[in-house]
């Protein structure tokens, strides 16, 4: 059995740290999240989201279907869920702010999901009550993914479905020597620059570079328990979707 994994933000010891610091960093840069993806994805954060939408189209045609996007920000995947499947979704997130600038969406544009805040590594919810958890761009950010990967499974009903969109390590050197460039010398310039918080945009690459790879993510949602599991990578594999069920 592989050992516990989390993020580990430079100078943080524990679990508990951790969580606090990536909530406190999210919380600063909220109000310049939505900006700073599409500039620092040239705008492909917007084609990956609307990938994981299409992946998982076959649940939400279910009127009866319960479905939460965990980690969710600003809500841009929760909305694009509740616009496909024409009924209100779950979103959740740990971090305050996030949740604040994901409701003036829902208000602003008259969807009807449904906010909470709630940390992925302990949900305010009962065994087996969802049919599909999302999670983009989040999973990256727990303190324990093993632990994560867990209580997603137990939230999910038999026969459930959990979709993780992440960043992940490119497979062509050439190309990967290029998004390295831009991940570790380019990204934390211009995003600290714009944000203010110069520390999460030297996070966000190193947390990349230390997340597992597409096959070991597969490989970590197997041994927590889920079945059917697989993957695609996009952009060259600088991003990976995977999918596995209960």
């Amino acid at each position: 059995m592989s050992t516990s994994s989390g993020t580990t933000p430079k100078g943080i010891t524990n679990e508990q740290q951790a969580s606090v610091w990536v909530r406190g960093m999210f919380g600063k840069i909220a109000g310049r999240y939505d900006l700073l993806n599409h500039l620092l994805s040239f705008n492909l954060d917007r084609l990956w989201r609307r990938r994981l939408t299409n992946r998982v189209a076959h649940v939400l045609t279910d009127p009866n279907a319960r479905v939460l996007d965990l980690c969710c920000g600003t809500g841009d995947v929760m909305l694009s869920l509740e616009k496909r499947r024409g009924a209100p979704v779950l979103g959740a997130d740990f971090c305050h702010p996030m949740l604040v600038e994901a409701q003036r969406k829902v208000a602003a544009k008259g969807f009807r999901s449904k906010l909470f805040e709630g940390d992925g590594l302990q949900l305010p919810l009962a065994d087996a009550s969802l049919d599909l958890v999302t999670v983009s761009f989040g999973f990256r950010n727990f303190s324990n993914y093993e632990r994560g990967l867990r209580e997603l499974l137990r939230v999910l009903k038999p026969g459930g479905t959990l979709a993780i969109l992440e960043f992940s390590q490119p497979n062509n050197r050439l190309f990967a020597a290029v998004y390295n460039w831009f991940s570790f010398t380019l990204l934390p310039r211009v995003g600290g620059m714009i944000s203010g918080s110069g520390e999460a945009y030297e996070y966000l690459p190193e947390s990349i570079r230390k997340f597992p790879n597409a096959e070991g993510l597969r490989a970590k949602m197997l041994e927590a328990g889920y079945g059917a599991v697989e993957f695609e990578q996009l952009t060259f594999g600088a991003v990976a979707l995977h999918l596995g069920r209960k």
